[in-house]
């Protein structure tokens, strides 16, 4: 979908939020452009949840400026609340009520006409494929189910901005990717989504733009691509048969890294399709030839060890 005249869904400038002596945001800039996927990764205690709240106008900023869908986070928070939907890390499902009277009593929060309200309950039932689900009580869900229904409820009040905190933690691979279809689904049909996630391969996977989040700063915002082209890493592995093929390739190519017992070698590349075309190329004019080759690129993992210092299992 085409954004480029459609005002920006999300922007801050400067927000922070302390608690006494403890700087949980330290003056951080967003810029989210509509009906995109914008995820903010950290480390545990980076800002993220606080960055959600501020945002969804569920805690004020100390400082700095918010506008969500159009309107002041800080001056207009009836407004950014009618244009927005949260869904949380934890299911906000009744276990008691069914799956289709738990999205009718999100309708009639949301003041919804009896006639609008049956509509809309119908409609999510369907497009989240719950329709053979919808009159048990949701006590009876998988927690796919459970997820699909409650970001379903999250989207009652059809919402221009939609925030998901951690949306498929828990979740089997499989059920994963039918949250991640369905995020998907939404923003080609004009919704922004707000993504936090402790999986960076979801991020990678979903998010238009990302923003690294660390000790309250950002440290880093750019597509996945840009993201891990912003860390060293990159090679191309060669396996040969013999040693002797191996210290022919190695002379040739200068500045690698040889593995005598495994008869490999890693030349850093930055794992295009050119630098591939020129290795080889190099090494057919030699009459060098591997028996297998493997191209490694920096994913989320080396960008989020290398910019916090922390590992994977530290983001949150």
């Amino acid at each position: 979908m085409t954004t480029s005249h459609r005002p920006p869904a999300i922007t801050a400038t400067g927000l922070r939020k302390s608690y006494g002596d403890h700087v949980v945001l330290d003056g951080i800039d967003l810029h989210v452009p509509a009906g995109t996927i914008f995820s903010l990764l950290g480390p545990n205690g980076a800002g993220k949840t606080t960055t959600v709240q501020m945002l969804s106008t569920l805690i004020g900023a100390d400082g700095g400026e918010a506008r969500v869908a159009g309107h002041d986070a800080i001056r207009e928070p009836d407004a950014v609340r009618g244009a927005i939907g949260v869904t949380g890390q934890f299911a906000a499902v009744d276990n008691l009520l069914t799956g289709a009277e738990n999205l009718a009593m999100m309708a009639t929060l949301h003041h919804l006409g009896r006639k609008q309200r049956k509509q809309r309950v119908s409609d999510l039932i369907e497009q989240f494929d719950l329709v053979d689900a919808s009159k048990k009580p949701a006590s009876t869900y998988s927690g796919g189910m459970r997820r699909r229904l409650d970001i379903a409820m999250g989207l009652v009040g059809d919402p221009q901005v939609l925030f998901l905190d951690e949306p498929t933690t828990g979740l089997d691979p499989r059920s994963r990717r039918t949250v991640w279809r369905l995020v998907r689904e939404l923003v080609a049909g004009g919704t922004t989504v707000f993504l936090t996630t402790q999986y960076l391969e979801e991020a990678d996977q979903l998010a238009d733009r990302i923003a690294l989040l660390d000790h309250g700063k950002l440290v880093a915002e750019g597509t996945p691509d840009e993201l891990k082209h912003l860390v060293p890493g990159g090679h191309i592995t060669l396996r040969f048969t013999e040693p002797r093929t191996l210290d022919a390739a190695a002379r040739l190519l200068g500045a690698v890294t040889v593995d005598e017992d495994e008869l490999t070698l890693e030349v850093p590349s930055d794992g295009g399709v050119n630098s591939l075309h020129t290795l080889l190329d190099t090494l057919s004019a030699a009459s060098i030839q591997a028996s297998a080759l493997s191209v490694h690129t920096p994913d989320l993992d080396d960008v989020f060890l290398a910019l916090t210092g922390q590992p994977k299992e530290s983001v949150r």
